[in-house]
């Protein structure tokens, strides 16, 4: 992908504006309750980053990949308002509105914490990502404690990416609410977490002795506290990238650091009518 100015960009301005107070780490932030995510690094940041993306222009390339657009979309204001279709229909259950361009307020998405999550039900879906051929995306952002699915439709229209709809519906309706409903008590219940944790659980990661290189192995369920990486318990997003979702046995769970470039992946599967994590790769 060509958001590597960008990621450069980001962790420039995150370091600069927070390191007289609290430095640069890869710390994650405290997730709430809300849609409204806090920011891990603090507005200030928010706005200087967008002041920054503001001053750069789109390169038009960035329209073959959607991730390249919604990166930019997310972070400059002038950007989203030009590629929103206005004025925007909001669908709840089968009641909608309209909502005006003098009405709609600038929306960060994930840019307001240092990472983004991704669903797939395995790995051959990972690659559409990179797919110039797609024309139609869905961004869902996901409240865990709510049950709430809100998600912001895409439609590439005339080589330009635009927003086109947002449709807001309950977790239960969701493609992923089996695995959505499990994942929210698995954040939230230790003793669940535990249970449902493979024996053995493949596990690969950094290897604590070299820095440059990964060590792989299996845990017990017993195990796991010591190398459990911090896992969002509250908004979550997903981008539906034109991939067709099943009652699937199976999904990889992704976070992506944004200025950091640190991926885990996590592979779970319905095994017994009960949903277990298999895998979990960090790198």
């Amino acid at each position: 992908m060509r958001k590597g100015i960008f990621f450069i960009v980001l962790a420039i301005v995150v370091c600069a504006v927070s390191f007289s107070s609290v430095g640069c780490t890869d710390k994650k932030p405290t997730p709430t309750d809300s849609d409204s995510v806090v920011s891990a690094v603090g507005q200030e940041v928010v706005d200087t980053m967008e002041q920054i993306i503001a001053e750069t222009p789109m390169p038009k390339a960035a329209d073959e990949l959607f991730d390249d657009f919604f990166f930019n979309f997310a972070a400059n204001r002038k950007l989203q308002m030009k590629r929103i279709h206005f004025p925007l229909p909001v669908y709840t259950g089968g009641d909608s509105v309209l909502i005006q361009k003098k009405r709609w307020r600038m929306d960060n998405f994930f840019m307001r914490q240092d990472f983004y999550t991704l669903i797939f039900d395995n790995m051959k879906q990972m690659n559409v990502v990179k797919d110039t051929a797609i024309g139609h995306v869905v961004v869902e952002r996901i409240n865990l404690k709510r049950h709430h699915v809100r998600q912001y439709v895409f439609n590439r229209i005339m080589g330009q990416w635009m927003m086109t709809r947002i449709v807001n519906k309950s977790l239960a309706k969701s493609k992923n609410a089996s695995f959505l409903q499990f994942y929210s008590k698995f954040v939230a219940d230790s003793t669940f977490q535990i249970k449902s944790i493979n024996d053995p659980l493949e596990f690969t990661g950094p290897n604590p002795d070299d820095d440059f290189s990964t060590m792989s192995g299996i845990l017990a369920p017993e195990q796991w506290p010591s190398f459990a990486p911090e896992l969002p318990n509250s908004v979550i997003y997903n981008i539906l990238y034109g991939q067709k979702y099943s009652e699937s046995s199976q999904k990889i769970f992704v976070i992506r650091g944004i200025a950091n470039g640190l991926e885990t992946e996590l592979t779970f599967r319905r095994k017994g009518g009960h949903w277990k994590l298999m895998k979990i790769i960090i790198m």
